[in-house]
């Protein structure tokens, strides 16, 4: 499925294709164990109503950058996260709900100039 974000000045990004996830067992699953994963793909979390749930890097393999959104389909945080092969493993959430969060390669929301703000839509 792809996902469009709307950027601030207008720019859409177009070309990410992302596998949904939006059970809690595919949610837990995320992208772990994956050895990679191509330049314009990754992963959406989709939620029911807003969360505040952290996200972890357990097993693995591919540092990640990960944009949340709310309710309004706005981003509100943008983080880089690590691989992480040993507990305890660090978290990642932003400090305010979201209902749906994207993870791409590491650094490709800096690449393609996506901010907190920006607009996101799904199809």
């Amino acid at each position: 499925m792809p996902v469009r974000v709307m950027t601030i000045s207008s720019t859409p990004v177009t070309h990410l294709r992302v596998e949904i996830a939006d059970t809690p067992a595919e949610r837990a699953r995320g992208l772990m164990g994956r050895a990679s994963l191509g330049t314009d793909e990754g992963m959406a979390f989709l939620f029911d109503s807003p969360t505040t749930a952290p996200f972890w890097m357990k097993d693995t393999r591919i540092p990640l950058s990960i944009a949340f959104w709310d309710a309004n389909r706005r981003i509100v945080a943008i983080l880089d996260m690590e691989p992480c092969r040993r507990d305890p493993c660090p978290t990642y959430a932003p400090a305010v709900p979201y209902v749906g969060a994207v993870e791409a390669n590491q650094g490709f929301f800096r690449e393609h100039a996506v901010r907190v703000g920006d607009r996101v839509e799904l199809g």
